[in-house]
């Protein structure tokens, strides 16, 4: 390790007890996508502090860009990311700084809002590694973008957001990254770096599906036509789709709403479901669509019904190519420890960072946050006496703070040694 490695280190030491009064902040006054208003003051606040070359604010809602330009010669950029919105789940993690929050305006609300899905790390991750970086600005030989990106859980349908919506504005046009970095916290053994080569996170769309029958009284449903049961076969028949693609390439379609117009003794003239397609291999999207919009329209049919189906937000996967992994894993073995930097499986968790990678090139791992400990088959299980493992999105999830210091050492490294040409492709 050499004298900038060490100092990048102790950069982090000396801003942990920060990132953690920041992440608990986040964490108790959490903000749902598109509405990240406070949380983007938050940050805008303090890398003006910084003194960065400059501070982009407002970007796809509220997203905010730092920038900050080292005191070396060099032409490399690297845009580390951050998520900062938070989810419409309760928060049960049981920390002292739980959130109490509930949207009441969001739309579909009222929501209890919570970063369950450590969103919150992130944010405060990505805030201490600006504060290390600008420390050493004059021993940089590039330019560091600092990306906080709002949106990453999906905007409200009918709004636009996001890491496309960042792009679209042209956020990260100047100076163009030559690398882009982010890490997603996982319920995996603390400070443990997972990596894989391929895709690292699936690709998705959101499904809205809209069956209509005919209002009528709930006393004579032969005068009319009940959508429901048409819902029913559809929401049956999904679960089959995934045994009508290759076995040998995951797929998932669930639908996690279902929203209603009808009352007690009415039955509704609609029923609408919402849900999402995940696929590992992003070649399938189209014919797992496809059978999605034959089930629903002829399920409908058998009922009198009609059913219309519609794709929103696609993301394309999250794809990580060999050459980037070789150039990362010194780093990440550095920040980690050897044994500590693990090949991980598939998942079909889906980030649109991959909008950042795709276009720029990059990394995107993850970082283990939780009491767990991996069994023989290189798996994750629980810890005796420790707090279990919770997935993201689950209203249990929680992260530990103690590790939030090696996501601070994480981007530090990673953003010196791309840009001091140790970390790209070969």
């Amino acid at each position: 390790m050499s004298a900038i490695h060490d100092e990048l280190d102790s950069g982090a030491k000396a801003v942990a007890d920060q990132v953690v009064r920041w992440r608990r902040h986040l964490h108790q006054h959490p903000e749902l996508s598109n509405r990240e208003v406070d949380t983007a003051a938050l940050i805008a606040d303090h890398l003006n502090s910084l003194s960065l070359d400059e501070v982009r604010t407002g970007i796809a809602g509220h997203g905010v860009v730092g920038v900050l330009k080292g005191g070396l010669p060099g032409d490399r950029v690297i845009a580390l990311r951050g998520d900062i919105d938070a989810l419409p789940v309760p928060d049960l993690c049981g920390v002292p700084f739980a959130s109490h929050v509930v949207d009441e305006n969001y739309p579909g609300g009222p929501f209890p809002v919570s970063h369950a899905c450590g969103h919150d790390c992130h944010t405060a991750m990505l805030m201490g590694a600006a504060t290390v970086l600008a420390g050493v600005r004059e021993k940089l030989p590039g330019t560091v973008l600092f990306v906080f990106q709002p949106a990453e859980e999906g905007p409200p349908v009918g709004e636009k957001g996001g890491a496309r919506e960042m792009l679209a504005e042209g956020a990260l046009d100047h100076p163009a990254p030559t690398m882009a970095f982010g890490f997603h916290v996982t319920p995996y053994p603390k400070g443990y770096i997972g990596y894989r080569v391929g895709n690292q996170f699936g690709a998705s769309c959101l499904i809205k599906i809209v069956i209509t029958g005919q209002q009528v009284h709930g006393s004579t449903p032969w005068m009319g036509i009940d959508p429901m049961p048409a819902a029913g076969a559809i929401l049956t028949g999904i679960g089959q789709i995934y045994r009508q693609v290759s076995a040998f390439d995951p797929v998932t379609v669930s639908i996690g709403h279902v929203e209603d117009v009808g009352r007690f003794n009415i039955i509704g003239q609609t029923v609408t479901l919402w849900g999402t397609v995940r696929c590992s291999v992003e070649a399938d999207m189209g014919e797992v669509q496809r059978r999605v919009r034959t089930l629903a329209a002829n399920s409908a049919q058998a009922y009198n019904s009609s059913a219309t189906v519609e794709f929103l937000q696609d993301v394309p996967a999250v794809h990580n190519e060999a050459a980037w992994v070789e150039a990362g894993l010194p780093t990440f073995r550095r920040v980690a420890g050897e044994d500590r930097v693990v090949r991980t499986g598939a998942t079909l968790g889906y980030d649109d960072v991959s909008e950042f990678v795709n276009k720029y090139g990059g990394l995107y791992v993850t970082l283990g946050v939780q009491d767990a400990e991996l069994n023989d088959d290189g798996l994750p299980v629980p810890i005796p006496g420790g707090r279990g493992l919770f997935m993201n999105h689950n209203p249990h999830f929680y992260a530990d703070d103690d590790t939030l210091i090696t996501g601070v050492r994480l981007h530090s490294q990673v953003a010196f040694d791309h840009l001091d040409g140790a970390l790209s492709p070969k």
